[in-house]
């Protein structure tokens, strides 16, 4: 069990999760299974039996809380305008191709997912493709907002239809991944005896646009630790803002940690920096270095920036910039991006890759803790095309205090307006004389 001070905002979180430490935070062998709560814990027991919306009206009830959905629903109410490095717009960053078309297989997907569902359950899923909604998701286990239709209130057909969907539009990798990241959800609820509050269809699923249509269109899936924005439009696929993470990241040693590859690579280039290039690539020493400012650290989203409600942050650039890294270096930087962005399809990815290429020498890369593996970690790869994060957490519905390896958020962004596809769509219409 951990031996840091209890958790003083709520149930389940600690201000030591954000306090700044001299010391550093070396990672132990421990197991995730060492910091599990006793059933009969005042933490999780009196959760037991509630569905997802009882634990929500419960857990609202709490002013921690209370004070985040206000600062959240402050944010969702400001106009889109995209995450930028200084609060200025740029133009052309985005370019669609000139003779996309739509894919029937894709199309067909969801006219069949329409086509399951009964009249009211289509009146609930499907929105104009402006819709405000697309920035109501989120990644707690509490619901915020009811955007669509709960995966687990439908019908099994209707689920499978959904999924149908989800895997006509992600590569076969990124199916897994997204299934995999939905799965650990599942062993999260099972390990603290919560199910109906966790579990691999605790997610809401909406669809924005019409697939018959021949016009862009797009869905959105979210709950815990999964939240995708997907859409296609112009013969390009957009996957963004995307949220995946874990706690704990593995089952058991069943499979490796959910982003074990990712996370390896990047030791693998921050470990192979020079004393030059470390001294501007390691922003602080570690997750929770004594230096951060007092508003670095957040107590729901630790160190990454680009999560829920974030459309409009202003992220400056920090750490060493591409251009400054050995070929050897940059080949490990693509590969990280690759990894980030795995859930496109092949060409869509590749496409993805090639405006990555075209900004490399914009493109930074920051890190935060000892390069060499032994600490918790967070890391940014940032451009004016791309902005890329990985932190380790601290425990939720475990009881480890400080960021450990087996709790990982990781975010995805298309900086200076192409969040939900936004800069695409806006190319689109111009194209057929729209507004």
């Amino acid at each position: 069990m951990s031996h840091e001070p209890p958790n003083d905002l709520d149930e389940f979180f600690s201000t030591a999760r954000t306090r700044g430490r001299e010391e550093a935070i070396l990672l132990s062998g421990q197991s995730f299974r060492d910091f599990l709560y006793d059933l009969d814990d005042d933490a999780v027991a009196p959760w037991r039996g509630l569905d997802y919306e009882q634990f929500t009206a419960a857990r609202q009830d709490n002013p921690f809380l209370q004070e985040l959905l206000r600062t959240w629903n402050d944010l969702y109410a400001e106009p889109f305008r995209g995450i930028t490095a200084d609060g200025a717009a740029r133009e052309g960053l985005y370019r669609l191709p000139d003779d996309g078309a739509a894919d029937p297989e894709l199309v067909a997907a969801g006219q069949a997912l329409l086509a399951a569902l009964s009249d009211e359950e289509r009146r609930r899923l499907q929105y104009p493709l402006d819709a405000h909604e697309w920035r109501a998701w989120s990644n707690p286990e509490f619901v915020f907002h009811r955007v669509g239709l709960r995966l687990e209130d439908l019908e099994e057909d209707k689920a499978q239809a959904v999924f149908a969907l989800l895997r006509a539009s992600l590569s076969a990798e990124g199916y897994e991944r997204v299934r995999e990241a939905m799965g650990l959800n599942g062993f999260l609820g099972e390990l603290v005896g919560l199910p109906q509050v966790m579990n691999d269809r605790s997610y809401w699923v909406a669809l924005y646009g019409d697939p018959a249509a021949g016009e862009p269109w797009g869905w959105q899936l979210f709950g815990h630790h999964v939240a995708l924005n997907f859409v296609t439009v112009g013969g390009r696929d957009v996957i963004a803002p995307a949220f995946i993470g874990a706690e704990p990241a593995l089952a058991d040693g069943e499979r490796p940690p959910l982003f074990d590859e990712r996370e390896r690579m990047a030791i693998a280039l921050a470990s192979s920096l020079t004393a030059e290039q470390r001294s501007k690539a390691v922003v602080y020493e570690s997750v929770l270095d004594s230096a951060m400012p007092a508003d670095r650290v957040h107590p729901a989203d630790e160190r990454h920036v680009a999560g829920a409600f974030h459309d409009n942050r202003v992220v400056p650039y920090e750490g060493i910039r591409a251009v400054e890294l050995d070929g050897r270096q940059r080949t490990l930087l693509r590969s990280i991006v690759a990894d980030f962005l795995l859930l496109l399809r092949t060409p869509h990815r590749d496409a993805a890759l090639d405006d990555i290429d075209a900004h490399l020498d914009d493109t930074w890369f920051s890190w935060y803790g000892a390069t060499d593996g032994s600490q918790p970690i967070y890391f940014r790869i940032h451009s004016p095309v791309i902005l890329a994060e990985l932190d380790n957490h601290a425990g939720v519905w475990l009881t480890n205090r400080l960021p450990a390896r087996f709790h990982v958020h990781t975010t995805l962004r298309l900086p200076y307006g192409n969040d939900y596809a936004r800069a695409y769509i806006a190319q689109w219409r111009k194209r057929r004389g729209g507004a």
